[in-house]
């Protein structure tokens, strides 16, 4: 099954002495499949990332379809022309789970409140969820942090406790914006190798500036191109 597919997608953005321009021009993304993002610092690989989690409207959308279980299908480009926030929240909440590069926990709940609350948020059985958090905890490494805050912990540490935060409700997608970058290299690897293992049954999106890593778990590689003169910056992404 095509979870997503994207064609002539693009975001422009015009800063003071320069225009931003990143262009997907065509991206499939099939059930199970795991890609990665690669491409130099500033080219656009968040972007392309926040797109995906229906977070930032395109500027122009030709194709941009999310299929989801059951034969369902949303055409995401239709919801930004009308606008519909309301229905996109709950299909990120449904099917789309995120790890944001600096963690992106909630200060106030402590790592195992801040795991649970997709799971509780889409409505899954407390005992689900218990077993769940549970499973991910031991996996991960972090049944010890459960207890503490985030200012308690390493930015290692949140990372990982990030991680088990989009697994536990088990969406369709999880995308991950450089989930070990703050890890050392034999953490890193670690922590790849399991975040892979756990996503089996979901398709992944990861940015990456380790090549090597993702290659060696199984990713395919989608590079970023970048182009420009006269104040433009292009960036154009080619999935197929």
């Amino acid at each position: 099954m095509n979870l997503y597919e994207l064609r002539n997608v693009e975001l422009e953005r015009t800063a003071r002495d320069y225009t931003y321009r990143l262009r997907i021009e065509s991206l499939t993304i099939r059930a199970g499949e795991k890609i990665a993002l690669i491409g130099p610092s500033g080219c656009g690989k968040s972007t392309a990332l926040d797109l995906l989690a229906l977070i930032l409207r395109p500027s122009r959308a030709g194709t941009f379809r999310l299929e989801t279980p059951g034969g369902g299908t949303e055409d995401v480009a239709e919801l930004w022309r009308k606008d519909r926030q309301e229905r996109m929240a709950r299909i990120r909440l449904r099917h789309i789970g995120y790890v944001l590069q600096t963690g992106g926990l909630l200060p106030f709940l402590n790592s195992a409140d801040n795991i649970a609350a997709p799971g509780r948020a889409k409505g899954l059985a407390a005992g689900a969820v218990k077993a769940r958090l549970g499973e991910l905890a031991g996996r991960l490494g972090i049944a010890h942090l459960l207890g503490k805050l985030p200012d308690r912990l390493s930015i290692g540490e949140r990372q990982r406790v990030a991680i088990a935060r989009a697994l536990l409700p088990e969406p369709e997608l999880v995308l991950a914006d450089e989930p070990t970058a703050a890890l050392d290299p034999v953490t890193a690897g670690n922590v790849m190798r399991l975040f892979a293992e756990l996503a089996d049954r979901c398709a992944l999106v990861v940015v990456s500036h380790d090549h090597r890593l993702v290659e060696a778990n199984g990713f395919r590689c989608l590079r970023l191109d970048v182009d420009g003169g006269d104040g433009v910056i292009n960036t154009t992404l080619r999935g197929e």
